[in-house]
């Protein structure tokens, strides 16, 4: 037990809230002096490390301070905490999430003294000009290992350092991992020049740490289990002898790594980057195989309730409109019906349900402990367990809040109120998904049981920090034998173990890692200051380095490693609140507050164009400004007169294909709104994409540009994309002197636009050869009713158009 220590009195803080810890107050110290990384192991309080520079920034400097949590639970536990341990008013200490209107954070941002939000809100503020950082003097990124590739704390820090007049951050990590050169890249890109780590072997933090028991527990599948995979499994096979017949593979073995698969899809990709349609037939049959081996792992480590949850909503999707053809391929395939059927007639008991209610009889019965979190990847097996639990044990779910399969998820209150309910003891299980994970206060518990083995260690360390923070605490990891389960369970503790050698290394390393980042943070800061940023190099690493569950490769667990986990979601639950929390910045009517627009040229931008890098790039640059709002029509409007319609090569092929909203139909509204109307088309394999005949994509551009005067412009990719809209707006507003203004309705279509819509629509057969039918037969009920002979009359319509004019419009209704 740690020994009692006096509290803390400094100014700003409730007296004696806090106790006196020496490596706190030292890393505290170090942190109020220079931007700085601050390393510690979970459970040690890096939040209060984070708070002491906060109250005394607010102090002698003055401004507000801004403090970043990935998650809306981590922001909301984070604001209770420092209202508790500040003595400052609690209204002066506000909550930024997606849930607060654009209109209220604009209010509450120039009342605050400290702001605690989401990384992606913030972001979206900073691009539609609506907050300034200016006045901020001290900024806190919580889980820092994030920043990387186009996570949102790259972008805001660049903005801070060149929009703060005394900027300060404290970038914080329980886990840092990987090795210097990541953690320097982390470093660069927060701007960061210091790094401070405590280990628990330093001897002031080893009185607040404590053992746990960690041990894993094996259990053996039944055979009615093991034959849902293994026709799973013929089946995969089957998917990959025909990659194999492609050439992208030596294998058929359908336990390959998750590495080969990654090369495999890179690949197929690039057939299809050269017009090699195989690449096309390959990269659905690529997906089916992802499917099918999440399949797999959701009967052989998860559940069969689960994998026929699973399976349910494979067939809703190849069921829906638009479905892919690996959907409806598998939910087809004989040997995946019978698995189906295997799946829905299994009555029995998956062990690891089991063996999970044993151990929570043993420590919440035999050995009189009081509380037990059980972690599981998976929203179905959560909640599976929790109706299993509840027979024996006073359970709650403890999950995300919503998924895109349409699972129940928790609002904010209810989890926070689950949280309350858990500390005041009121009940002892809490099945949680991943969202529980990363640096969530959580209170003492008895026993963590992982129920599945965690390949990534920086998960595993922080669901482990769930226990042992007061007493000693046990773990237990559960494994079905002779499954990946086992593979991930080595890998993670042979990653746990360099991680823990890492943080020591870390320690030792400091000096040169102050060193490198000391050379460069100057020039990286000075180039943020005149706003010119700086690449991270790590960016495509990061957005490729997938496979932390490759048993063959298991390589290192580190920050980019996160930063991957964190953008593709490895659970159903990973990003879920993130997903949730990126805020569309839209109020009510549709239309974004904005804090007022500062002179310079000014570019307005729909926020669903914020999924690129564009708006942000145009938000760094001094003489632009940026405004966020929802658009009716184009992406970005550049002048009273000028606005454009931005589409990938791959967007442009798909919405001449859309039946539901075409890209005429699209273009024609635009044209109707803005007297100059541009069409960008990004990237530069417009003609490869898709099986499309290139005649009919140069139709495409021709009618854009002479049947809807539309001017359409090629870019190589969006940094030449965000070249080409900063000099249009530049020659508009600067040299031509015109105003933006951005027309907010849908202009009505005239009577003679939509006879073309509807005619248009018969078929597909397009606006252009709507108008040559209108113009022969007068009306559109002459179409309508004209038959075979005449519609061959009209130029342009030949016999497959007029019999399927004809099927269309005479064919009975079914």
């Amino acid at each position: 037990m740690a020994t009692e220590a006096a509290g803390i009195d400094r100014d700003l803080l409730v007296d004696d809230f806090l106790q006196r810890r020496r490596y706190q107050l030292e890393l505290a110290d170090a942190a109020a002096d220079e931007h700085t990384l601050v390393c510690l192991p979970t459970g040690l309080g890096k939040t209060t490390v984070s708070l002491l520079v906060t109250a005394e920034r607010l102090h002698e400097a003055g401004g507000k301070a801004l403090f970043l949590a990935p998650t809306k639970p981590l922001v909301q536990q984070h604001a209770d905490f420092y209202r508790e341990a500040l003595s400052i008013p609690d209204d002066d200490i506000v909550v930024f999430t997606g849930d607060v209107k654009p209109d209220d954070r604009v209010a509450l941002w120039d009342d605050a003294r400290i702001v605690i939000a989401t990384p992606q809100v913030v972001e979206n503020d900073l691009v539609g000009n609506r907050i300034s950082l200016r006045d901020v003097t001290h900024l806190t990124f919580d889980e820092c290992h994030r920043a990387t590739g186009d996570y949102a704390y790259v972008y805001i820090a660049e903005r801070y350092h060149a929009d703060a007049a005394d900027p300060l951050v404290t970038g914080m990590s329980a886990s840092p991992g990987g090795d210097t050169e990541k953690i320097e890249t982390v470093c660069e890109n927060l701007g960061l020049v210091n790094v401070e780590v405590m280990t628990e072997e330093d001897a002031d933090v080893d009185e607040y740490t404590h053992d746990t028991d960690v041990r894993w527990e094996q259990v053996t599948l039944p055979d009615e289990v093991l034959d849902i995979r293994d026709a799973l499994n013929e089946v995969i096979t089957d998917r990959l002898e025909k990659l194999k017949q492609l050439g992208v593979t030596d294998t058929t073995n359908p336990d390959l790594s998750q590495k080969d698969l990654n090369k495999m899809r890179g690949q197929l990709k690039q057939m299809m980057d050269n017009d090699q349609s195989d690449g096309y037939k390959g990269m659905s049959t690529h997906a089916e195989v992802m499917k099918l081996r999440r399949a797999t792992e959701l009967v052989e480590t998860q559940s069969v309730e689960s994998v026929r949850r699973y399976f349910e909503r494979q067939r809703e999707a190849a069921r829906s409109s638009g479905a892919s053809k690996a959907s409806q391929r598998m939910v087809a395939d004989p040997k995946v019906r019978e698995a189906m059927r295997k799946a829905e007639s299994f009555d029995g008991l998956h062990p690891k349900f089991s063996k999970a209610r044993i151990l929570l009889a043993e420590t919440l019965g035999i050995d009189g402990g009081e509380r037990a979190i059980l972690f599981t990847e998976s929203r179905d097996t959560a909640e599976a367990l929790v109706e299993f639990l509840s027979a024996s044990f006073d359970v709650r779910k403890f999950v995300g809040q919503g998924d895109k399969d349409g699972s129940d998820g928790m609002s904010q209150k209810q989890q926070q109120e689950t949280l309350d309910e858990f500390k005041a003891g009121e009940f002892e299980v809490l099945v949680s998904t991943s969202v529980a994970e990363e640096g969530l206060d959580v209170p003492e518990v008895d026993l963590v049981c992982f129920y599945e083995p965690v390949p990534t260690a920086i998960r595993s360390i922080q669901r482990k920090g769930r226990t042992g923070r007061q007493a000693e605490g046990k773990v237990v990891v559960l494994m079905a034998e002779d499954t990946r389960d086992e593979a991930f369970f080595w890998i993670s503790r042979r990653r746990e173990k360099k991680m823990a050698s890492q943080l020591t290394e870390l320690k030792e390393a400091t000096d040169d890692i102050e060193e490198t980042v000391g050379d460069d943070g100057q020039a990286g800061l000075d180039a943020f200051a005149s706003g010119s940023g700086s690449e991270d190099e790590s960016g495509d690493e990061a957005a490729s380095s997938e496979g932390d569950g490759d048993a063959d490769e298991p390589g290192d667990a580190g920050l980019t490693d996160f930063a991957e986990e964190a953008r593709a979601g490895g659970d159903e639950e990973t990003g879920a609140d993130e997903a949730d929390d990126a805020d569309t910045g839209a109020d009510d009517d549709g239309v974004v507050a904005t804090a007022g627009v500062d002179e310079g040229i000014e570019v307005v931008v729909d926020q669903r164009e914020l999924d690129s890098s564009i708006a942000k790039d145009l938000s760094t640059r001094d003489e632009l400004v940026t405004r966020l709002e929802t658009l009716a029509v184009g992406d970005y409007v550049l002048s009273d007169r000028v606005a454009v319609e931005r589409k990938s090569a791959a967007d442009f092929v798909d919405s001449m294909l859309d039946s539901d909203r075409s890209m005429f139909e699209q273009v024609g509204e635009l044209s109707r709104a803005y007297a100059r109307p541009v069409m960008v088309v990004e990237g530069t394999n417009l003609y490869g994409q898709r099986d499309i005949d290139p005649n009919a994509i140069r139709g495409a551009l021709a009618s854009l540009a002479v049947d809807f005067d539309v001017s359409v412009l090629r870019t190589e990719g969006e940094e030449d994309t965000t070249e080409l809209l900063a000099t249009i707006a530049k020659r508009e507003q600067e040299t031509r002197d015109r105003e933006v203004s951005v027309h907010g309705e849908k202009t009505t279509k005239t009577r003679a636009e939509q006879q073309e819509y509807v005619v248009s629509s018969i078929a597909d057969i397009g606006p252009v050869t709507a108008r040559t039918l209108l113009e022969y037969f007068g009306t559109v009920e002459a179409v309508m009713t004209a038959p075979e002979d005449d519609l061959l009359e009209v130029d342009g319509v030949g016999p497959v158009t007029a019999e399927r004019i004809r099927e269309v419009v005479g064919s009975e209704y079914e």
